[in-house]
């Protein structure tokens, strides 16, 4: 085995099926631990994956689909051991948002266009894992995620509050939803919400008294098993019906209209960020919990992979699932067996159970969304930013306010615009600091202990210079010799957080402050990058006034320079006063 180990061949493998390399080398040991993580996280997929088929809209084998094929996929191909894929209450959520204007009421028409979105997802990723755009995970901040959830999670249970309570909404939008919510209250269907209140008493009573327990499973098993006993329909009381394992019919993608491809392009790129950012979170967080590395670009490609094989086994969009890999975590799931396991277990139910499944009562799967959307709703996060982070909070709460107004993707889409305004602003107009010496001759930000040095300005401009705010960073330098209290001889800039590449712009905009500096009699400093500095200079062609600027090794060198140099001019004006 460590020969194999050690050979080209698994070397290989490693670095393009992660997966299927530690299940070569599997410990035995593992086994009986993978298999009761395998099970318990298959108890919880398949009434989970149901719901989630009923809120994006397709039929409820889809939904069975969209996890037994996926889950082997990633096992072999991502470089988590405990990430459980499969589809989830964001994304299934967006992904409603989208398909259903453009489907209107065609069922068929719906269900193809939540195939080609997933695939369109799948392929997206993979072109991302190619470019190694791993870093794309943090492009959705903590804020405009946090926002995001909370939004999608309120939407999500307004939306399945109707089927709860076996009444139908007049309105497509969320606030009108909200608004006559107290006046469809008269409309509620007693049988149908007694039926949801039995199911949170399942799904509340396991979680406090036996929380290992995959309470969906039990609460779909007994609400099921009274659904056939006392027949649910003759009460009006909506069941799902006769479930089908027919895929979707060939002729139909005949008159399949192409155009409608255009619509989901955009779409599907916002919801391949939103489906791998979130399942980086949990990626990351397991890895550091059971001490392991990922690869950020493998999981890109993993992720395609598995919306691919997704969308041609007639499912739709999966991530990383939170909820499912604390199950397996907690069961004690070592290796992408777990996966494996599980989706056998369901591929076992599609072939030899599906018949029982069309007694499952719909008000059931509604109560599981709205439970499962209960654990997203994170407002505590939000008020922690307002308290310590202001720009985080007014972000964060933008997003929710434009996901509950708006809807889900523009709400998103405006959401990463603000946050790239704010990302931009804080280029634009960073925040800089004036830096003085403490008594230990330790250089710090100015404040009661930390003094300037006298006739001297140390400045740090926290923000790399380029063309749209090399202005600005004059302006103020300038600005705070011209309203210093006592007159300023040296400017000592921090150049290593300001200058990190060669930009014709910056260097100009250096030679013009040179200039306004030199007006006043005021030399300026450039300490640390002091060779590279003046390579950028001499390689653009710039001369400067070498009385007027100088490059230092770095700040502290700088002060001594000033230093040294103050105490001689105060030498030779002493020399001249005895004289």
């Amino acid at each position: 085995m460590s020969k194999f180990k050690n050979s080209r061949l698994f070397q290989k493998i490693t670095a393009w099926m992660p997966g299927l390399s530690a299940l070569l080398i599997y410990k035995r040991e593992y086994l009986s631990f993978d298999i009761k993580a395998g099970l318990s996280v298959a108890a919880v997929s398949l009434p989970v994956s149901i719901a989630y088929a009923e809120l994006t809209g397709v039929g409820a084998i889809a939904g069975l689909y969209s996890t037994i094929l996926p889950l082997i996929v990633y096992a072999l191909l991502g470089s988590s051991r405990q990430l459980i894929v499969g589809p989830d209450t964001a994304t299934c959520a967006v992904v409603a948002a989208v398909v259903l204007p453009l489907a209107a009421n065609d069922p068929i028409l719906r269900w193809q266009l939540v195939v080609l979105l997933t695939i369109m997802i799948g392929i997206w990723c993979i072109i991302a894992g190619k470019l190694h755009l791993g870093a794309l995970a943090d492009l959705l901040s903590q804020p405009i995620l946090i926002g995001l959830l909370n939004g999608i999670s309120i939407t999500i249970m307004v939306d399945q509050l109707a089927k709860t309570l076996g009444f139908s909404y007049d309105y497509s939008y969320l606030i009108e939803r909200i608004v006559y919510l107290p006046f469809k209250l008269s409309q509620i269907h007693i049988g149908t919400a007694l039926v949801s209140l039995v199911t949170l008493s399942i799904l509340i009573a396991l979680k406090k008294f036996k929380p290992r327990y995959p309470a969906p499973l039990f609460a779909v098993i007994i609400l099921t098993f009274f659904s056939w006993l006392f027949n649910f329909e003759q009460y009006n009381i909506h069941i799902i019906g006769q479930v089908s394992s027919d895929f979707i019919p060939v002729e139909s993608w005949l008159n399949f209209d192409k155009g409608l491809m255009r619509d989901l392009v955009v779409p599907s790129l916002n919801i391949a960020i939103i489906c791998f950012v979130s399942m980086m979170i949990t990626v990351r967080s397991f890895a550091s919990k059971n001490n392991y590395e990922t690869n950020a670009d493998v999981e890109f490609k993993a992720l395609g992979m598995a919306n691919i094989v997704a969308g041609l086994s007639q499912g739709f969009v999966v991530s990383g699932t939170s909820s499912r890999t604390a199950v397996n975590d907690a069961n004690g799931g070592k290796t992408q067996l777990v996966s494996i396991i599980a989706a056998l277990l369901i591929g076992l139910v599609v072939l030899f159970f599906l018949a029982p499944l069309q007694y499952i009562p719909t008000s059931v799967l509604g109560v599981i969304l709205i439970y499962s959307s209960l654990s997203l709703i994170n407002f505590q996060t939000i008020w922690r930013f307002f308290k310590f982070d202001r720009d985080a909070f007014y972000l964060s709460l933008s997003t929710l306010v434009a996901v509950l107004i708006i809807g889900i993707i523009p709400g998103m889409a405006l959401a990463v615009l603000l946050g790239l305004f704010l990302f931009l602003r804080r280029v634009f107009r960073p925040k800089d600091q004036l830096l003085g010496i403490d008594e230990s001759g330790r250089i710090h930000s100015l404040s009661q202990d930390v003094q300037p040095i006298k006739n001297t300005l140390i400045y740090r401009f926290n923000s790399p210079l380029t063309y749209f705010n090399i202005a600005y960073f004059k302006r103020r330098i300038v600005s705070y010799i011209d309203e210093a209290d006592e007159p300023i001889n040296y400017v000592i800039v921090d150049a290593i957080p300001c200058f990190t590449y060669k930009d014709v712009s910056v260097l100009s905009g250096i030679e013009e402050l040179v200039k306004s500096l030199k007006a006043r009699d005021v030399v300026l400093i450039l300490s640390g990058r002091r060779k590279t500095l003046k390579n950028w200079f001499k390689q653009m062609n710039i001369k400067l006034d070498d009385e007027f600027i100088e490059f230092a090794y770095d700040l502290y060198f700088a002060v001594r320079l000033v230093q040294s140099r103050e105490h001689m001019d105060s030498k030779e004006n002493n020399k001249l006063i005895k004289n």
